[in-house]
């Protein structure tokens, strides 16, 4: 049966080939990260309590220091594009539509921080219609969230023919379904003053995912690799 190990494709591929899989790879597990980092240390610089500012809010136009997250932004698109990449060069996983969602959830995170909001704050004094660029932002936001939701689900649902990965197909799961309830809280409003900290949340467990996913794939890889090396 086919893994999504690359280690036995050196010999067809090339080396140099395996070496950038294994390095987009690595993007699944530096893309999230990086984008925790950015709006750990942006909700710092605000002056504004992190449950209050959502994390657009913070590369809007009036935030402090939007560059750091906007860094967040493009890095973790960039990042999850090659991962996802990645992803798709492996043997078991060609015919899948994870790869591809995650290759889109890439694009649309790195659409979201060159689109920007145009506040920090949803509401205030003085605020009027939003702007075009406000508003590609929403759709790419929720598009970049939908790919961070299904496909861990779909590449779950591969992974579960392979005795190998059966250790991450739950977990994996488990992180998604709990993102997308806690998302739909957020989206409620029931818990409206804590608005910030559950799209938090739920946005750091939908990157978990993705990281333990990346994870798993580098270590099966190299245990793959070990054992080419053991038999030659």
């Amino acid at each position: 049966m086919a893994t999504v190990s690359w280690a036995n494709m050196a010999g067809k591929d090339g080396g140099a080939a395996v070496r950038l899989d294994r390095l987009g790879a690595w993007g699944g597990v530096a893309g999230p990260l990086v984008f925790t980092a950015a709006w750990v240390v942006s909700s710092l610089r605000q002056g504004q309590p992190a449950a209050q500012v959502q994390l657009s809010g913070l590369a809007a136009e009036d935030a402090r220091d939007p560059q750091v997250m906007i860094a967040g932004f493009v890095v973790l698109g960039v990042c999850s594009a090659g991962f996802g990449a990645a992803l798709r060069r492996s043997p078991s996983l060609r015919k899948s539509a994870g790869p591809w969602l995650v290759m889109v959830s890439g694009a649309a995170a790195v659409a979201a921080g060159a689109f920007r909001r145009d506040r920090m704050l949803l509401s205030g004094p003085g605020f009027v219609g939003e702007s075009w660029h406000n508003q590609v932002h929403d759709v790419v936001s929720a598009i970049a969230y939908a790919g961070m939701l299904t496909a861990p689900l779909v590449l779950a649902r591969r992974f579960r023919a392979d005795p190998r990965w059966a250790a991450v197909t739950r977990p994996v799961q488990v992180l998604v379904l709990a993102s997308a309830a806690t998302l739909a809280v957020f989206s409620s409003r029931t818990a409206a003053p804590w608005d910030g900290t559950l799209q938090r949340t739920a946005v750091s467990l939908a990157l978990a995912a993705e990281a333990l996913i990346a994870t798993r794939l580098l270590l099966d890889d190299r245990a793959g690799a070990c054992g080419s090396d053991d038999r030659r």
